[in-house]
């Protein structure tokens, strides 16, 4: 009996060792979760409103450390494809997983599922450019409108159609709402958003249109007056889940902030509009 008393009491011994070992091992494992860098991969576009998207969720996380890989879409592709390939592991610059994929507009994101390099259906549509109409900072006076515009002799920048999106999508609205005959004669056309703003400051025009989030970073220099939210077709900007994310609870509770009330007024913040279906 003492024999078998030694032996159970030594199998307990045992077992309480295992439990303190797997108690250790835990709060190791939760420790290292606790320090966790969550890595998005990204255009180098939408820099400012995924810094400040990232600043909030860190306050909302401690521990959780967000960090920007900026980067062109076809050079992200590029990155994600040879990291999904790797025969050594799918790590990010050798170092951890990308944990989500936000480049700039939808395009990339459709090729990256379709390679099944990012989860199928899993792209959530966060922000859309708008475009707006601005004047100098320091007029008093100043058009209030497209309206106001056409009405008097003032003179409009837009940006080159042929070189820019944002030049693109300026020409469809004219046209669409019928400004661009109205406008003849008094349109200045700027290479970029940059220098529709170098014009409209230097005098040359006397409004300008860009995307609303260049005039949030231009906002000590340029007013907005009016946004225009029809006539052209925006660009909506989603993120979506790379295949091999390492923690998918935390990417879903990302992709839920940032299409959630408080993640959306950020995004307004900064200067896009909210796409359908957001924001609730």
């Amino acid at each position: 009996m003492a024999r078998y008393a030694s032996v159970r009491s030594g199998i307990r011994a045992l077992l309480a060792l295992a439990v303190l070992a797997a108690s250790i091992t835990g709060l190791q494992t939760t420790a290292a979760r606790a320090d966790e860098t969550f890595v998005i991969a990204a255009s180098p576009s939408l820099k400012d409103v995924l810094e400040k998207l990232g600043n909030e969720f860190e306050r909302r996380h401690a521990g959780v450390k967000v960090r920007l890989f900026l980067d062109s879409g076809l050079s992200l592709r590029q990155t994600i494809a040879g990291m999904e390939n790797s025969m050594v592991g799918r790590y990010f610059v050798g170092s951890g997983p990308i944990n989500l994929v936000a480049p700039g507009g939808d395009e990339l994101i459709t090729r990256l599922e379709g390679k099944y390099y990012v989860l199928p259906d899993g792209k959530r549509p966060y922000a859309s450019d708008q475009l707006v109409l601005v004047v100098p900072e320091s007029l008093v006076e100043a058009p209030e409108s497209l309206d106001a515009i056409s009405r008097s002799g003032a003179r409009l920048s837009i940006a080159d159609r042929s070189r820019t999106r944002l030049g693109v999508q300026t020409d469809d609205m004219l046209r669409a709402l019928r400004f661009h005959d109205s406008l003849k004669g008094r349109l200045d056309v700027a290479t970029d958003s940059r220098g529709v703003i170098d014009h409209v400051l230097s005098g040359r025009a006397d409004a300008g249109i860009i995307y609303g989030h260049d005039a949030v970073k231009q906002q000590e220099r340029v007013r907005v007056v009016a946004v225009i939210n029809k006539g052209y077709q925006p660009t909506v900007h989603s993120m979506a889940m790379e295949r091999y994310c390492p923690n998918r609870p935390l990417c879903e509770e990302f992709l839920s902030f940032v299409q959630g009330a408080d993640g959306q007024a950020i995004v307004k913040q900064a200067g896009y509009a909210v796409p359908a279906g957001t924001g609730k």
